[in-house]
């Protein structure tokens, strides 16, 4: 069964605030194993006014941390780590497919793949309109 949490729940989970909180719901389906995010993005957004002015369109290292922010959720989900803080520690083949842009609904899946005391990786994918924007894999440290 799955477990849907609104922004405010989210909240009270990771540390991350406005500007910098990329999510505005995740359902865990499988706590500290596998998630799913979503993000409406707005033209309100404050980096839209320089990425770019004439073109908007979400910076790429903003997807990745939206999906990191999703793992970071799924991870905390999970009782031994409830209360500690997320770290990236590093990202391995990043690849973006499409431009993500004001009006679209970013869905960003993440699953859990290996986890060794407070290291571990996971798969993470963001879509637009069932479409790959980003692809990639995470690392992460737990503190």
């Amino acid at each position: 069964m799955t477990n849907v949490l609104n922004i405010n729940e989210v909240k009270k989970i990771i540390p991350h605030r406005y500007p910098f909180l990329m999510v505005d719901s995740v359902e865990i389906v499988s706590p500290g194993k596998l998630g799913i995010g979503y993000k409406n993005v707005t033209i309100n957004e404050p980096f839209f006014q320089g990425h770019f002015p004439d073109e908007p369109i979400m910076p790429g290292v903003l997807i990745v941390e939206a999906i990191a922010q999703v793992g970071a959720v799924v991870i905390l989900s999970e009782e031994r780590f409830k209360g500690k803080t997320p770290y990236f520690a590093g990202l391995n083949k990043i690849r973006f497919k499409k431009k993500v842009v004001p009006g679209d609904v970013l869905k960003m899946e993440i699953e859990i793949t290996k986890i060794k005391s407070s290291i571990g990786i996971g798969k993470g994918a963001a879509y637009v309109d069932d479409e790959i924007a980003c692809e990639g894999e995470f690392l992460f440290a737990i503190g």
